[in-house]
């Protein structure tokens, strides 16, 4: 079952077979804040696995717990001739990757986001577009997971640790990925649901339209004709997000997506 921290929102998952029959509190390990069992009744107290059927979430978890999307790793270019370069070459060089890396990363409120802390970015997309979306994006600097299939999406986004999900209407169709993967955004709560930017790529959605996005509970729409652009898209609509919560998140003392 998952309890959620009533503090911070963390989502914590906790093995039923060990769980009282009476209600229990248990310790949030991230803001130290006791967690009552009892203020988690009802849905939004599970995840969405434990919604409906899918073959991702049909079979038990004991034997192989299913694994969160992993990283992506760009290659180094010209791997080899850095290798041979001298020592101040290379130094060079590693400066300014690191200097070019830094302005490329997406815009946010000024002064409220260190270029040291990237946005995380799950990617679910098929596989003929994962590669190019996964890629594009780290270029302009966010720490992208990509998932392969349900199953590692889901795991990903239960750490409740991602500022940005791409997700693509035909993402792992034979276990329903979109369906679970929008399910799990469905479920959290209005705090930890405005900390998250989603964007959905489709083939039929018109780019940036609002309607579209608002009956999707997405942020923003791309159609996959406009993949090309999607690192400048992105950054267009989180700099928008950002100013339409300033105010707010000033309030509450949270930096800015």
């Amino acid at each position: 079952m998952i309890i959620v921290c009533q503090e911070c929102n963390s989502r914590l998952q906790v093995d039923e077979t060990k769980v009282p029959s009476r209600p229990f509190s248990v310790r949030c390990p991230k803001c130290n804040s006791n967690i009552n069992s009892a203020s988690n009744a009802g849905p939004a107290g599970h995840s969405a696995l434990a919604l409906g059927e899918s073959p991702a979430t049909d079979h038990p978890r004991l034997e192989h717990p299913p694994l969160p999307a992993p990283p992506f790793e760009l290659e180094p270019k010209s791997a080899e001739v850095k290798a041979t370069a001298p020592a101040t070459e290379r130094l060079a060089e590693l400066l300014a990757d690191l200097l070019n890396q830094q302005g490329r990363t997406i815009s946010s409120v000024p002064g409220t986001r260190p270029s040291w802390n990237p946005r995380k970015t799950l990617v679910c997309v098929p596989e003929d577009v994962r590669e190019k979306v996964a890629r594009s994006l780290a270029e302009i600097g966010l720490q992208v997971f990509v998932a392969q299939d349900t199953s590692q999406a889901v795991e990903r986004m239960r750490e409740n640790q991602l500022d940005i999900v791409v997700l693509d209407a035909r993402f792992d169709p034979v276990e329903q990925g979109p369906v679970f993967v929008t399910r799990e955004v469905t479920m959290l709560r209005p705090a930890q649901r405005r900390r998250l930017f989603v964007v959905l790529l489709s083939p039929s959605l018109r780019t940036l339209d609002a309607h579209a996005a608002f009956l999707n509970n997405v942020n923003a729409t791309v159609n996959l004709n406009d993949l090309d652009d999607l690192p400048q898209l992105l950054e267009h609509r989180v700099r928008e997000y950002n100013d339409l919560y300033k105010d707010f998140n000033t309030v509450l003392g949270l930096p800015a997506l």
